[in-house]
Parts: C-alpha cells; structure tokens; sequence
C-alpha cells in the first residue's frame, strides 16, 4: 500500500474515503463493454465515485482491501489491468483524444516497448502521443512527447522548444534511458522538465512542433462530441448510459469524447455549455475523502464559481500538495488548519498573499 503517492490499480493508494485505484484504459479508449465494467466495478468494489484525472486516468474510490481483488479480476477480463504493477506504471501515456488510426498504432506500440524495457522509471513519469492535426497536450503533463513536425512526427523531451526526428517506440524508450543515466530520477522521483532546466540538453533536438491548438472546450467536434464533467467526476449511471451512445475517448481537461456522436441528450453531471462557469474550477476532493486535507473544497468552489473572470482558473485545494491541479492558477485557496490561504498566480504550496481565511471571507476578497 502506497499513501500519497501516484496510485495505480495493482498499487492503490490510501485515502480518507477508502483505496484510491487508477485505470488506465490502453490508448486513453473505452469501448461499451469497457464503460460498463467500470461503471458496475465502482459501485459493486467501491464507492460509485468515478474520477477522470489530469492524465487521462479513471480513478474509483471507496475501495477496501476486501474488495480490491474482485475489483481486478472483474476489470482484467476486458482488458484494462496490466501484467503487473511495473508494466502499469510505466504505461503511463496520454493520447491524444483526436487520434487517428496511426496515432493509436503508436501508442500501442509505445505501451509494448515500454512494457519490455524494464525500464525502472518514477511513477510520475509519462509520455505524450500528441500525434492529431496539431499538438493538444502541452499544457498537460508528460515528460516525453510525441508531436507533429512540419516534415513529420518529432521526439520532444520536456522542457525543450524543440526535438529530434521520431524513429519509432524505441527512440522513445532510449531517450526515457537517457533520463536515467543523466541521472534525472534520484531516490526514483524526478521529472524531465528539471533535468532539461539543470542544463542537461538530449542529442538531435533541432526541429519544431506544429503550433498548439487553442484550449478546449465542450461542443461539437470534427471527431465527435467533447462533453465536461464537474471536477473530473461522472457517475456510473452516466457513464454507462454515454458509453451506449458512442465509443468514448478519455482527455487530461476534465471531458470526455463521444467519439463520432454530433449530438448528445442531457445526461446528469454532463456539461455541455462552453460558457458553464464550472468549467474555470479545479478542486480536489479535500476533507475528508481525503485523509490529508484540512478541510472542504468543492462545495467552496462551486459558490465562488459565478465570481471567476472570464478565462481565468480557481484552484481550491484541501492541502498544499495540489494534487487536483499540480500548476499555476490565477486564484488558489489551499486549505490549512487555520483557514483558506490565498494565492494568486501560484500553486498550492506557493507563499500566500492572504492567510487564515474564512469561507464567509473569501468572496469578498476573491
């Protein structure tokens, strides 16, 4: 049992409401059967809560040791548990929601050589197949990405402006090799970003991505239909009721692809409307589903939602490791034993310009 780390589904992590599992469907897709499985698994293993992280991952909570077994058995029958606990973390890819038939190819390619590196890479450590008409990703996180060139696909190491011709799965893996032996993963935690910052430079890094697409938002879509979910979370009903309509694709913006649908009806906790103020708000689960927050976060959210300017972000995290959105927002309210700390253009852990607050008082000074 891992507390506070990366969980996945073979390691799950410890939390205030129970076990913590994350999915990882292959290639970020789930089929109707798939969406099923995992709809009844909540409910039947956990606590029906359903999560769609900032990886791309479907996470269930509530799960108890007692049911952790029956949860994977159930899931590995539709493909969607790895051989093993090392093979899973270092499965940690997102792809592109917009992929073509070519860019699923090479992530499943991509899965295998990693699956047969060994590599023993950190557990936050991922990869990015951001191979669609122009790079949707970068803002999302990965270490290693894959990306589309004006003369084709290039290898991109985060943290570089730009990357070396991609020459298949394996050029990926060499360069996750290369991050180990500069020595990017002391203890076995590190990330790409710092290695690159530290001046550390990979071989071949000449050439530039396509310029990246604007961020998204809920609505139609040459591919489909991109619908939102409040705080990442869908309710089993609801994902089986939309995995009957079409195939879906899993994002790292907190919304799902209804692949090919040009229209869906109103599913609860669905949102469809680009201009829904829910959209600018990042919460975690906060106290006490988690057993390391200090206190409430989405019901505080939710009544600051209307206050949000127009394109900005409102982070409201249960403690200062973030964890519902690891960057930058324009507003955070980390929570403390003492109040809500403000932080503004900042992260959680980030020095506060307002400290010890009450919920009563956060309007006012938002």
């Amino acid at each position: 049992m891992i507390r506070g780390w990366c969980p996945g589904a073979l390691r799950p992590m410890e939390s205030g409401d129970g076990w913590v599992v994350r999915i990882r469907p292959p290639g970020g897709r789930m089929d109707g059967a798939q969406a099923q499985a995992i709809a009844d698994a909540a409910e039947a293993h956990g606590n029906g809560v359903i999560e769609l992280t900032g990886r791309a991952n479907l996470q269930l909570r509530g799960v108890t040791p007692d049911t952790h077994v029956a949860l994977i058995a159930a899931l590995r029958q539709h493909g969607l548990i790895d051989a093993d606990a090392a093979t899973e973390q270092r499965r940690n890819i997102i792809v592109t929601p917009f992929a073509d038939a070519q860019a699923d190819a090479l992530a499943t390619a991509l899965a295998c050589a990693l699956a047969a590196s060994g590599l023993p890479l950190p557990a936050k450590f991922g990869f990015a197949v951001d191979t669609g008409p122009a790079p949707v990703l970068t803002r999302d996180p990965a270490d290693i990405r894959i990306e589309r060139g004006a003369g084709g696909l290039i290898l991109r190491a985060d943290g570089m402006a730009r990357g070396a011709g991609f020459d298949g799965p394996d050029h990926a893996v060499a360069l996750a090799r290369w991050f180990l032996e500069q020595g990017g993963a002391p203890q076995g935690r590190g990330r790409m970003a710092a290695l690159i910052a530290g001046g550390a430079c990979p071989p071949g890094a000449t050439l530039a991505a396509l310029d990246s697409a604007p961020a998204q938002t809920p609505g139609r879509v040459p591919q489909g239909m991109l619908v939102g979910l409040e705080f990442g979370q869908i309710t089993p009903d609801t994902l089986r009721r939309l995995a009957r309509l079409a195939p879906l694709r899993l994002t790292p913006w907190r919304m799902l692809l209804a692949q090919g649908a040009r229209a869906l009806p109103a599913l609860d906790g669905l949102i469809a409307d680009p201009a829904d103020p829910r959209l600018a708000l990042r919460a975690c689960p906060g106290a006490p589903a988690c057993s390391q927050g200090h206190g409430p976060t989405r019901d505080v959210a939710r009544s600051l939602a209307t206050l949000v300017p127009d394109g900005a972000i409102l982070h409201v995290s249960g403690c200062a490791k973030g964890c519902g959105w690891p960057r930058a927002a324009d507003v955070t309210l980390t929570a403390t034993p003492a109040g809500f700390d403000l932080i503004r253009h900042g992260r959680a852990h980030d020095v506060a310009a307002l400290r010890g607050l009450h919920p009563d008082q956060l309007p006012k000074v938002l």
